[in-house]
């Protein structure tokens, strides 16, 4: 049993490659030419020629022929996604299901999923879709779909399995690493409608607001539900914003829902890389957070209390990227608490160049950095509050995986211990497996049964542990903190935050461009 706890720790790997990327957004693939001239550099020509003579040969000798086409995107597929988990090349379908998901519409199954030892694995399941209802959950991974074994297929082969008519049925073969067993799920597709922001009244005079992604509107959206609340509590007292298993999306959009609970002309995070346009500061001004779905501001009649009202910010380790810009943004600024579990860390910028009429190139081209300055790759926004998900604590906590756990992820520049956190870390999650081994030999066969049973917690619901821990700090009651000495530890170790002292760079102006983010595959 240990050995394959073990196993499944080690194997476990972070977030989608696109679904968890944080994205601006540009309308041309050429940089202007004062800045590619300053940046040229000689080819390497001795490279280029063993590559092409590579390809003469496997054009010559392959055992059977090979489309010139394929060959070529598999080489730039390749390059690029050498550089870093996020930076990816868009071929057409890439494309497409990008500029969908952005909209929140697009047919499939309803999960966001990674490659992972060469299977295939569920990063989340999108609320209220045909997955979330099936009762797939983060982590679980694939191993057949439709009885094809998925080991040696390429993620987007897996994509065309996956994918077809709303309405068809498709079953997977998941291997759960918390139960540790395998089991067939069939799934049927539907065109997945995401929406974005959810809300709820927990209680008279306390409020709850869901995210789920940062998508075009998700700004109006929450302008939309922010109205509806102080319609309902003209006397609110108290304000949950929950960003748990939010893997991001738009720059833009994190930008404006930072900014309908900061103070005017507040900074909700700046950026810096190698070419000027990453250099940006962004402020919670208009222009910052414009997109092409609205053409007015969306916050401008927001009613004055959502700038002051008490709030708590909840998060997980699937919450990434925009979420943290979010969560960092109001943790910075004193605006707001954070309770829950230390986030993802992906602390870079994705941009997003058409190369083509139906191409992309998805860019790293720069880290950010909360308004006091502080980088947060690899290291995550850490909670106030450290609060588990459920009341008994969450000893499975031992087989999530982050950011860090990347074998090509960026390194924090500002941090020179950061190879030494990680084997700390690694060595925490090593005890923690043990632990938990210990624990399920004790168990009972009924006992396994009952963890097996046992559904995901549904956020909003009156059984959201978590969620009761933030109602309880926003009416001054008792708070369970969290059973994981790790998550407390890091809590306490969180750094501590200066709102005045934001990366010195350059003003921001409005980010150029298209109406299309990326998404990592989502079926």
């Amino acid at each position: 049993m240990r050995k394959n706890l073990k196993n499944i720790g080690l194997i476990a790997a972070g977030l989608a490659t696109g679904v968890f990327a944080t994205l601006q957004l540009s309308a041309s693939a050429q940089q202007p030419a004062s800045a590619a001239s300053s940046t040229a550099t000689p080819l390497p020509l001795d490279q280029l020629r063993l590559f092409a003579e590579v390809f003469g040969q496997i054009k010559h000798e392959y055992v059977e022929p090979v489309d010139d086409k394929k060959l070529l995107t598999a080489a730039i597929k390749g390059m690029v996604a050498s550089l870093d988990p996020h930076s990816s090349y868009l071929d057409k379908t890439d494309y497409e299901e990008l500029q969908e998901q952005t909209k929140g519409r697009f047919a499939g199954l309803g999960i966001e999923i990674s490659s992972e030892d060469g299977l295939i694995k569920v990063i989340s399941p999108i609320e209220d879709t045909p997955a979330f209802r099936a009762g797939i959950r983060p982590g679980d991974l694939i191993t057949r779909i439709n009885d094809k074994p998925v080991r040696g297929m390429t993620l987007d082969q897996a994509v065309k399995q996956m994918r077809g008519d709303p309405g068809t049925k498709v079953t997977l073969t998941i291997f759960r690493k918390t139960d540790d067993r395998t089991f067939p799920l069939t799934v049927t597709r539907a065109i997945i409608k995401v929406q974005s922001v959810k809300m709820k009244i927990l209680a008279p005079g306390y409020a709850y607001i869901r995210i789920t992604s940062f998508q075009e509107r998700t700004t109006p959206d929450l302008a939309a539900r922010l109205q509806d609340i102080a319609r309902q509590q003209p006397n609110l007292k108290g304000l949950v914003l929950d960003l748990r298993n939010n893997g991001g999306g738009l720059l833009q959009s994190a930008v404006g829902v930072a900014g309908a609970f900061l103070p005017p002309d507040s900074v909700v995070v700046s950026t810096n890389g190698q070419i000027p346009d990453s250099k940006q500061v962004y402020r919670d001004t208009y222009d910052n957070y414009r997109l092409q779905s609205f053409d007015s501001d969306p916050l401008k009649d927001e009613a004055p209390i959502f700038k002051t009202v008490p709030m708590v910010v909840l998060t997980n380790a699937y919450s990434a990227s925009a979420s943290e810009i979010v969560a960092g943004a109001l943790q910075d600024q004193h605006r707001a608490l954070i309770v829950g579990k230390t986030t993802f860390g992906k602390g870079s910028v994705q941009t997003v160049r058409p190369m083509t009429a139906d191409t992309a190139l998805r860019l790293t081209t720069a880290y950010y950095y909360t308004p006091s300055g502080r980088s947060i790759q690899n290291k995550g926004i850490r909670p106030d509050i450290a609060v588990d998900q459920y009341a008994e604590g969450d000893p499975d906590d031992a087989l999530v995986t982050r950011e860090v756990d990347y074998s090509n992820h960026l390194a924090n520049t500002q941090d020179p211990n950061e190879k030494k956190e990680a084997e700390q870390r690694e060595t925490d999650r090593m005890e923690q497996l043990r632990i938990l081994e210990e624990q399920n030999d004790k168990k009972t066969p009924e006992q396994r049964q009952k963890d097996r049973e046992r559904k995901p917690v549904e956020f909003g619901s009156n059984d959201d542990f978590m969620l009761q821990q933030a109602l309880n700090k926003l009416e001054n009651k008792p708070v369970q903190e969290s059973k994981s000495l790790s998550e407390r530890r890091l809590a306490q170790s969180k750094p501590a935050t200066s709102a005045s002292a934001p990366v010195a760079v350059k003003p921001t102006q409005p980010v150029p461009g298209a109406s299309a983010p990326a998404a990592a595959p989502s079926k």
